[in-house]
């Protein structure tokens, strides 16, 4: 695989700051970055935040954003009008710098808290985030983490079918899919017209739970989920994410790069 369409997810260092993530992530070969959507990696709707700086950073190790992880949509859910309206500033704002920066896509969220009974109050809002996203050219999407419409590939499916941009969607995420009792491959063929994004780690089940591991010893099937992306046209970034504590991710980022790249 081309190292340019590989990524790696800033998140298990998101208590360091950013020249650390950079460096770090140039030192372990990457030439991209799927930057995390908190402080002090990223927040552009937080006074104070400097993205000047981390764009700074990106050019001194030669390190892109593929992707921002935000939380846009966060505050669509909100009883409050007003923070409704809020919410779609702040997304476009984020769309704005992902624009800038040259990166394709950003995650975003079915608001907090996350419930299917809230899905038409969200609607609108999406839509209208969604004209923004196409008219920067930046993709969207939700990443299927194990709540009751991130996880739910049959209501993602529905929902952004409504939505009718392709400038939105799902992060599809075949680790986070598995540890929710969800089949990835199922899951796939539901909503493969609507991933937009993906995030690569491995899962085995461990005393009866599905548990996080090592990539390449788990029971993800990496080399038929990058057959089935391409195989709908899928054009984005390949993103690890480290999210086991055998070793310090400054040393397992390179490890993982170096196994995923033998695939």
């Amino acid at each position: 695989m081309d190292i340019n369409r590989v990524s790696c997810c800033s998140y298990p260092m998101r208590h360091q700051q950013p020249e650390h993530v950079f460096r770090a992530l140039a030192e372990a070969g990457y030439k991209k970055v799927d930057l995390w959507g908190g402080l002090p990696h990223f927040d552009v709707n937080e006074p104070g935040y400097d993205f000047d700086a981390v764009l700074a950073l990106s050019d001194k190790y030669g390190v892109r954003i593929g992707n921002i992880g935000s939380y846009c949509g966060a505050g669509f859910t909100s009883d409050d009008e007003a923070e409704r309206e809020s919410e779609v500033e702040k997304t476009v704002k984020v769309l704005d710098a992902a624009a800038r920066c040259g990166a394709r896509s950003v995650r975003s969220v079915l608001g907090r808290p996350e419930s299917p009974d809230l899905l038409d109050r969200i609607l609108p809002y999406y839509q209208r985030v969604a004209e923004h996203a196409e008219k920067v050219g930046v993709y969207m999407g939700v990443e299927n983490h194990g709540g009751p419409c991130s996880g739910n590939p049959p209501l993602l499916r529905e929902f952004f079918s409504r939505v009718g941009s392709k400038y939105t969607g799902v992060l599809y995420e075949p680790c986070n899919l598995m540890v929710a009792g969800v089949d990835y491959k199922d899951a796939f063929e539901v909503m493969k017209d609507h991933i937009t994004h993906m995030h690569v780690k491995d899962c085995y089940p461990i005393d009866g739970k599905m548990r996080v591991v090592w990539l390449g010893t788990g029971i993800i099937d990496y080399r038929w989920v990058i057959a089935a992306l391409e195989g709908i046209g899928y054009d984005g970034d390949y993103p690890i994410e480290y999210e086991v504590h055998d070793e310090s991710p400054e040393r397992g980022i390179g490890k993982w790069l170096d196994m995923w790249m033998k695939l």
